[in-house]
């Protein structure tokens, strides 16, 4: 069983569906119980870094999203499900992420592109990443276009955790893997069948913890 985590603000029927399609039983939930009991996690993410802490720590998910991680368990966060595993972003100053990540959530400034980044843009691997790839990135061409919302990405502190870069006025950090987290700042479940990929293979990935 994988846990969609519900924070009440993320795309949680796209992604549901989206791992449906590619085999995987799923609850959606917000309890701790069942983050405890389900086998892997999938962190989907709409909405505002500062907004999203709150209602993390309203509905006391912090430290059961950070046992689940700790124990060995498969994570996978998406968009800013993927940047709420950082310490801090530049949307919302003075709030403190769930810090599983060393780095930051850095806001885009680029000059003539519209900040959100929106719509369909190529991810290229990272070079060093061909052990990573063959996990998450199985079946996924180097290039392949994946759907975008946002106007944040992420800087690690550790780079070696990137799998996947893309460009969008700069070179940006699309794709990230350390141990059993998993992340990308596109959505998975809106690009087509590249995108279901990712998913089926975070499926289909061992059980551990």
């Amino acid at each position: 069983m994988i846990a969609v985590i519900d924070y009440g603000m993320g795309n949680l029927r796209s992604v549901e569906k989206a791992l449906n399609v590619v085999g995987a039983k799923t609850k959606v939930t917000s309890r701790a119980s069942d983050l405890k009991k389900c086998e892997k996690l999938v962190f989907p993410g709409v909405g505002a870094f500062g907004e999203a802490m709150r209602e993390l720590k309203r509905r006391k998910l912090i430290e059961p999203i950070k046992d689940a991680i700790d124990s060995g368990k498969s994570f996978l966060g998406l968009c800013l499900g993927l940047q709420l595993l950082f310490e801090k972003s530049d949307e919302a100053p003075g709030v403190k992420g769930l810090c599983v990540l060393k780095g930051e959530v850095k806001k885009f400034k680029v000059k003539n592109l519209k900040v959100p980044h929106m719509g369909w843009n190529n991810v290229g691997y990272r070079p060093k990443a061909k052990g990573l790839r063959s996990k998450i990135l199985n079946g996924v061409i180097n290039g392949a276009y994946m759907y975008f919302v946002h106007s944040y990405y992420v800087k690690p502190k550790e780079s070696k955790i990137a799998v996947t870069t893309t460009d969008y006025g700069i070179k940006f950090i699309s794709g990230i893997q350390k141990d059993n987290i998993y992340g990308f700042q596109f959505h998975p479940e809106k690009s087509q069948e590249l995108g279901l990929k990712i998913l089926e293979n975070f499926v289909r990935l061992p059980v551990s913890g």
